[in-house]
């Protein structure tokens, strides 16, 4: 299986960290988002233009939560992604409010404060900033709220629930995230470091 993918996204760093944690082997190949015939080749594999893609032997699939429930079912003997009906549930809940709302909100800030400028994409819109930052306060009270008394997110045991959230954290010193004020989210956040999948999806700035 081939993954298409670039270090400094949080998406494709979400499938690194299940992959790395399963153990699942994965052919990697990194797609220069700046370079032209990448992002041509790139919309080739998906018709969005955007990362991760796994390909696996002519069987191209985008999104990155897709593609880690597609590499639990694939891999025999994981643990993120258990069999219970309701359990699986719980994670694709959490991961789908991933995408659709935590995600987003710190996607935004990202943009405005770190990519907008290499990108040649004009100078930062303190509205968009404003726009992200009250995003970020909105949905990190709830994940904090959450995670009181839990160590991960879903049950008593790291899942892909964790990973999916966990990824887009790795901007919070990039982009000077506030997250400071969410102690319960912080201390998940550090359980996630500790992980060794965490330490080897770790991308050089």
């Amino acid at each position: 299986m081939r993954l298409y993918r670039h270090p400094l996204s949080s998406n494709c760093r979400r499938v690194m960290l299940a992959a790395v944690h399963m153990g699942t082997p994965l052919e990697l190949a990194e797609v220069d988002l700046m370079h032209p015939d990448d992002r041509r080749r790139l919309q080739e594999l998906n018709p969005n233009g955007m990362l991760p893609v796994l390909d696996d032997g002519g069987f191209l699939l985008w999104e990155s939560c897709a593609i880690m429930q597609y590499l639990a079912d694939r891999t025999l003997g994981q643990t993120l992604y258990p069999d219970d009906i309701r359990v699986r549930a719980d994670i694709n809940r959490w991961m789908l409010w991933a995408c659709q709302h935590f995600a987003p909100a710190i996607s935004t800030v990202v943009w405005e404060k770190l990519w907008k400028g290499m990108a040649g994409a004009g100078a930062r819109d303190p509205l968009e900033v404003a726009r992200g930052l009250a995003g970020i306060a909105q949905f990190a009270a709830v994940l904090d709220r959450h995670l009181a008394g839990r160590q991960w997110v879903v049950g008593d045991t790291l899942t892909l629930a964790d990973f999916a959230l966990a990824a887009p954290l790795m901007y919070i010193v990039p982009a000077a995230l506030p997250f400071a004020q969410y102690d319960h989210l912080l201390a998940w956040h550090d359980r996630v470091q500790q992980l060794d999948a965490w330490k080897n999806t770790e991308p050089v700035w």
